[in-house]
């Protein structure tokens, strides 16, 4: 029957190898990861694990003896180090050589990491991509000392949250000019640099990290607008970059990411990929999805087509962050919005993103009613006008009706 090969042992590599055999294949399949557990879920590491509120047994997946009793060899604390397209062979460290019939890249991402130039090498710098860094990182959560976090993106305040929440005192710095920058509108900057602020936290926008100072471990910060901190540790939070090193030395085609086609299909035959590492057609445009609802919807279509269900991705994109008391939750993509309407119904508000008349996406933040409504409207192609929206005495879900 063959033998599958998944490099990657994260949520899309595990959501994989999973639908492989629910949808029937009864081949050998061998997921390849690098860390030493079974696959677990990442979005807790910043919320409720940093936290201390969730046990590390509850990070992981399925337990694994799941992998034993469904006959997947789960190889962990193993590194593919090249694979050959042609010969479809994957070496590992040690030289050990797997032969492979199909293979799937689910290799993630990187942190973006400090320069060691400016202190990113020296002990108590961190950043929070995976378990180890997690659990390297919890000791240092101690109420009064001082932290200070590089970025202002989901990450960096999420980290955020957790300190404050456990006495710290947190300075965060984000070089451009307002903290989710990328990602958002203002005016979800807006709410949630109001947030961080009311718990205590202190935004610097418009202001970046010239350098960590220290001897062996980081004492302080320099930073662009000549300012001093005392600090007691670092958390980085700059961004990611897809794990394609692999992918491009079998000569798959890569581009900000693994290039596939509306299947999950690389340039080379035999391989496809899913996943952060992996990009997907957005309307005509190459797009990358970091979302564990991506990771595990692309790679459950990827594993059905590897089995020749030829079924094209439709990506329905969706988000979340936990910070403080409040849940934000994101259906769409804005990409390309000219104009953002906000909804206040009590204490919870949504921020609906428009390019013209069309809606793209919805931030909706303890507001998971309006949340779903605009997440159902968009994956309908349904634009309600906008004073419709802003209008707190709308029936939101009339707008859902034909």
């Amino acid at each position: 029957m063959g033998h599958i090969v998944v490099i990657g042992a994260g949520q899309a590599g595990a959501s994989l190898v999973g639908k492989l055999r629910t949808e029937g294949y009864d081949g050998d399949i061998t997921l390849l990861g690098a860390e030493d557990g079974p696959p677990y879920q990442r979005p807790a590491l910043s919320k409720a694990y940093l936290l201390g509120e969730m046990e590390r047994e509850r990070l992981f997946l399925r337990p694994r003896d799941w992998y034993d009793g469904n006959d997947i060899d789960l190889r962990t604390g193993t590194r593919a180090v090249a694979v050959d397209g042609t010969a479809r062979t994957v070496t590992l460290e040690g030289d050990e050589v797997l032969h492979y019939d199909q293979l799937a890249f689910t290799t993630g991402s990187h942190p973006r990491l400090l320069p060691d130039a400016i202190g990113g090498n020296l002990d108590g710098v961190y950043q929070v991509r995976n378990l180890a860094d997690a659990d390297a990182m919890m000791p240092e959560f101690v109420a009064g000392r001082r932290l200070l976090i590089i970025g202002g993106g989901y990450i960096g305040l999420e980290a955020a949250a957790v300190a404050a929440k456990l006495g710290l005192q947190v300075v965060l710095v984000e070089m451009a000019d307002r903290i989710l920058q990328r990602v958002a509108a203002p005016q979800t900057s807006d709410y949630f640099r109001d947030l961080h602020a009311a718990h205590g936290v202190d935004i610097r926008e418009g202001t970046g990290l010239d350098r960590l100072t220290g001897e062996d471990r980081v004492t302080g910060a320099v930073l662009s607008d000549g300012s001093t901190l005392d600090v007691d540790f670092a958390i980085v939070g700059v961004g990611i970059y897809p794990a394609t090193a692999l992918a491009e030395g079998a000569g798959v085609a890569c581009d900000n990411g693994i290039q596939t086609n509306i299947y999950g299909q690389t340039s080379v035959p035999g391989i496809w990929a899913a996943g952060d590492c992996a990009t997907l057609d957005w309307y005509g445009q190459q797009i990358r999805l970091e979302s564990v609802g991506n990771a595990i919807d692309q790679a459950e279509c990827v594993a059905r087509n590897m089995l020749g269900a030829d079924v094209p991705y439709a990506p329905k994109p969706w988000f979340w962050s936990d910070q403080y008391d409040i849940k934000l939750q994101i259906a769409g993509l804005n990409l390309g919005y000219d104009d953002v309407v906000v909804r206040q119904t009590g204490d919870a508000q949504s921020h609906w993103y428009f390019r013209g008349d069309q809606l793209l996406a919805v931030d909706a933040m303890n507001d998971p009613r309006n949340y779903m409504i605009g997440k159902r409207l968009i994956e309908a192609g349904k634009s309600p006008a906008k004073p419709l929206i802003q209008d707190p005495e709308t029936d939101m879900k009339a707008l859902l009706r034909p």
